[in-house]
């Protein structure tokens, strides 16, 4: 009987110590994140530090930190982050204030001060395509050295030489640093660059919600960049929208475990900026025709190019589409045809412009302008998002372009020493394998837009199917160009005026059609 009392108390202490050690463990493990000052989340960035900086455009980006930095004053800045926001907002009061050193990004976009800087040689600016900028990240984070993706083969990006920096006095100069080749290899066939990954000091990120163990939740098109991100830094700062205790966020909806974040700051409330507010106006459908005439020579170039390429859309596609006269071609499908959009930016399901008063910040497609999600729809991060355009998941990809050439190179992203927007995700969209229609007016200035051979540096090499435009229709094949359809009242003879590249007419050569609606 004593021996039995002996061996239950032993065991019983036995189990408490045990207790005792998993709540000291728990206990140590989860200390608490949460940082009340913003100042001290940034404290100790020093100069020279790499950031991997969360958001796209103007979008999920952790303003409140970013301002804390500029009060700070850490200069000669390395910065990896998909663009460089504007003047007055997000990474651009980092650049106006001088201290950023180099620019790891895929798009300038319309910061006059990012392109300003680094036409003038006063700022490194590595341009990365946007699925390989995305990946590279996420490669960081998940301990992968580098990897191979055929984005960007036959392109300077394969090639190198492409201006990181210019010399002082700007591009008339010379160029002070250049981009290094990419090493390639082929598998089954097909050629691939090999990209290395990134790494930072640091990571900032802005999530809509965290636990104080720092398990963070995203809101809508506000994730993008932000996940990979925040697994890149070797301390990663989350600026968010609001905490709770541990338990309140459902396992399941966590979209970055807390393992990776260091610091959590709840910023006080503001107003976030939408960089493009776009609107559907009451009473008034996004593909109101009431106004347009039915004859189809009275129409002006971009009506013309617009109904034309709606007929590319086939019902149950998968379909992404640049801004500008592509996106303006999904208002008009035809009859019985349903197409699912798909925003490099992180939405599958986008629907049309909000009404006023109805936009979301957290809501934006790939050209910065508010939208909406249809039922059905979903939003992930931007390294799925390229996981589904280099994995050749999305049908049809349409976009404008500056130049083509007869085998169908594409460029579009650059004239150098002029302007300089960034590849963005044109260079994945155009290397996945799948379908591939340019949309663009004929000639610019009157010179012509086809080419024998492209002047600019090349977006994609052979990867153009067919190309729209308000005079014509052409098909690229593996026999160079051939004209399928003309304009109304366009003869083939002034096709060819207006066209550098050699093309055969096609023996089935027929007017070009339109969605009438």
């Amino acid at each position: 009987m004593l021996k039995n009392l002996i061996r239950r108390q032993s065991s019983k202490v036995q189990q408490n110590s045990i207790l005792f050690q998993q709540h000291s463990f728990q206990q140590k493990r989860f200390i608490n994140k949460v940082y009340t000052n913003v100042n001290e989340t940034v404290a100790d960035i020093k100069d020279g530090s790499t950031l991997v900086v969360g958001g796209f455009g103007l979008c999920g980006v952790a303003q409140k930190v970013l301002e804390a930095l500029k009060l700070k004053g850490s200069k000669q800045l390395t910065i990896v982050s998909n663009n460089c926001g504007v003047d007055d907002y997000g990474l651009g009061i980092l650049l106006s204030n001088g201290q950023i050193k180099r620019m790891i990004s895929s798009y300038v976009g319309e910061n006059k001060t990012f392109e300003e800087l680094y036409l003038t040689g006063k700022l490194e600016v590595e341009l990365v395509p946007q699925g390989t900028l995305a990946e590279r990240i996420r490669a960081g984070g998940a301990g992968i050295p580098a990897f191979y993706t055929p984005t960007a083969v036959g392109t300077v990006i394969q090639d190198g030489g492409f201006p990181i920096k210019f010399k002082e006095g700007g591009s008339k100069n010379g160029i002070e640093i250049a981009s290094e080749p990419r090493e390639t290899r082929v598998f089954n066939g097909k050629t691939f660059l090999m990209e290395k990954a990134i790494q930072g000091d640091f990571s900032i990120v802005k999530a809509w919600k965290a636990d104080t163990h720092g398990n963070l939740m995203f809101k809508r098109t506000a994730r993008n960049f932000n996940p990979m991100c925040a697994t890149a830094g070797k301390v990663c700062i989350a600026e968010v929208e609001e905490i709770v205790e541990p338990g309140e966020l459902d396992p399941d909806q966590i979209h970055v475990p807390g393992i990776y974040v260091h610091r959590i700051y709840k910023a006080p409330a503001y107003e976030k900026r939408i960089e493009r507010r776009t609107l559907t106006k009451k009473n008034e459908s996004n593909s109101d025709n009431s106004n347009v005439t039915k004859d189809p020579t009275q129409w002006d170039v971009r009506e013309r190019i617009v109904r034309r390429t709606a007929l590319e859309f086939s019902d149950g596609m998968y379909v992404n589409l640049g801004i500008g006269i592509p996106t303006l071609a999904s208002n008009h499908l035809p009859k019985g045809v349903t197409i699912t959009l798909q925003s490099e930016n992180g939405i599958l399901g986008m629907g049309p412009y909000p009404l006023e008063g109805e936009e979301d910040a957290d809501l934006i497609n790939a050209g910065k302008e508010t939208i909406t999600c249809l039922p059905g729809s979903s939003t992930f991060s931007s390294a799925e998002s390229f996981a589904m355009i280099r994995g050749a998941h999305v049908d049809l990809t349409v976009l404008g372009a500056l130049e083509v050439s007869e085998n169908g190179d594409l460029a579009n992203w650059i004239i150098p020493g002029k302007m300089v927007k960034g590849m963005g995700g044109a260079m994945d969209l155009v290397s996945s394998g799948t379908r591939v229609v340019v949309t663009m007016e004929h000639t610019a200035k009157g010179r012509p837009k086809i080419l024998k051979s492209c002047t600019l540096p090349l977006t994609g090499k052979r990867v153009v199917d067919r190309i729209i435009t308000e005079l014509a229709v052409f098909d690229v094949t593996s026999n160079g160009l051939v004209l399928v359809e003309h304009a109304p009242n366009v003869t083939v003879d002034e096709i060819k005026s207006k066209t550098e590249a050699a093309f055969t007419v096609s023996d089935k050569l027929k007017p070009m059609q339109f969605v009438m609606e």
